[in-house]
């Protein structure tokens, strides 16, 4: 599934039998979705990223924190943000323009994020998400006029 908040997702453990196995959230280090986390891992959900780099949003790859943490490693702020969501257990999707784009970021098995990175990283957490609240009417019907219903 995708884009179900913790009450939604709380809703459909709750009243079937089988529960979905991942929920794919936007989650970056601007929205880092945390008490959803928690509800999914309570509930046995893996949490899967949409949005991994925030579609660039505010200028998110050369942004200082990630930066400096990127040149601590020698990895670019793209590897930085993908290592965070794996160190996190998050699954993470990631959209390519260019092969070598593909095989930069999937090397970030090679290094690890202190404890001090993480908590630089958590500290750019805006708690709001950077398109669209799903839980507002519009954006519902917006939605659901893409599916003819409206």
């Amino acid at each position: 599934m995708s884009n179900f908040y913790p009450d939604r997702l709380s809703d459909i453990v709750a009243f079937n039998e089988i529960t979905p196995q991942v929920n794919q959230v936007e989650t970056h280090p601007l929205n880092q979705q945390i008490f959803a986390q928690e509800n999914m891992i309570k509930n046995k959900v893996q949490i899967e990223s949409w949005a991994t780099f925030a579609e660039g949003s505010g200028d998110i790859l050369n942004n200082p924190i990630l930066k400096s943490i990127a040149d601590k490693h020698g990895k670019s702020t793209a590897q930085v943000m993908v290592r965070w969501q794996v160190q996190r257990g998050i699954v993470c999707l990631t959209k390519y323009s260019r092969f070598e784009r593909m095989k930069e970021n999937i090397d970030v098995f090679d290094f690890e994020l202190s404890a001090e990175d993480m908590t630089k990283i958590a500290s750019m957490d805006t708690q709001t998400s950077l398109f669209f609240n799903h839980q507002e009417a519009s954006t519902v019907d917006l939605f659901l006029g893409f599916l003819g219903r409206k």
